[in-house]
């Protein structure tokens, strides 16, 4: 059995109204975000004690992962099984989540294998597969595959947040320096079909941008800067 938490509200940090970024070490490594009373992403299973630990006896409804990669569901089935929430994920995604096969879906690169081995958590059951135009805590599902099959990102039109997850890094893969970069190639099954889920994206010219990987970005024009330099 799981210790209990008290919800602490200085471990999280608000970025929008009803939208805050829980704390990592490196900062903005692996980024999980609370959404009103949704959980997006959950990091690599290392990542539970201090999800859990920060949300502590807050009361969700839900926990969302934008993608079945395993440095984004690793403490999933841990915050379901904690806080007694369902699994919600892209539709393309669900059944990587369900079945743990995720480095089978990804390129065969020994990176893959790797993460797979070192970050991802046990698999479980999807209880609601997104698709385009569902709503989730005020913002809309965008279906956004090529970094995996069923990738999703969140829209919320009223003040222009935009969740994104790894469909573009905040930061160097390698350094973690901050920057718009895509990710490398050998994560994605379709690198041609992320650069579009990219671009567009980009048009919705988002004023508040929040990776999966790096700091909060607030600059739309150099974001369609980046997104007209990606190759075709």
């Amino acid at each position: 059995m799981m210790p209990t938490h008290a919800y602490c509200p200085a471990l999280v940090k608000e970025l929008a109204k009803g939208v805050s970024q829980l704390r990592g070490f490196p900062p903005n490594a692996m980024n999980v975000y609370l959404v009103e009373d949704v959980l997006v992403d959950a990091a690599s299973r290392h990542a539970r004690r201090r999800i859990l630990r920060q949300l502590g006896g807050r009361a969700l409804a839900a926990h969302v992962v934008t993608h079945a990669h395993p440095d984004h569901q690793g403490a999933s089935h841990a915050v379901c099984e904690y806080f007694g929430v369902p699994l919600w994920a892209g539709d393309g995604d669900a059944a990587a989540l369900e079945d743990g096969r995720i480095a089978a879906r990804q390129p065969d690169h020994p990176l893959n294998r790797l993460s797979e081995r070192a970050f991802a958590g046990p698999p479980h059951p999807v209880a609601r597969r997104l698709r385009e135009g569902d709503e989730v805590a005020g913002f809309a599902v965008i279906d956004a595959p090529g970094h995996s099959a069923g990738h999703i990102a969140l829209w919320r039109e009223r003040d222009r947040t935009l969740i994104l997850g790894d469909v573009l890094f905040g930061c160097h893969p390698m350094t973690g320096i901050p920057g718009l970069h895509e990710p490398p190639d050998f994560f994605s099954p379709d690198p041609v079909r992320n650069r579009g889920s990219a671009r567009r994206l980009a048009e919705l010219e988002p004023e508040l941008v929040l990776f999966g990987h790096g700091p909060p970005w607030r600059d739309p024009r150099g974001l369609a800067r980046f997104v007209r330099g990606l190759e075709p």
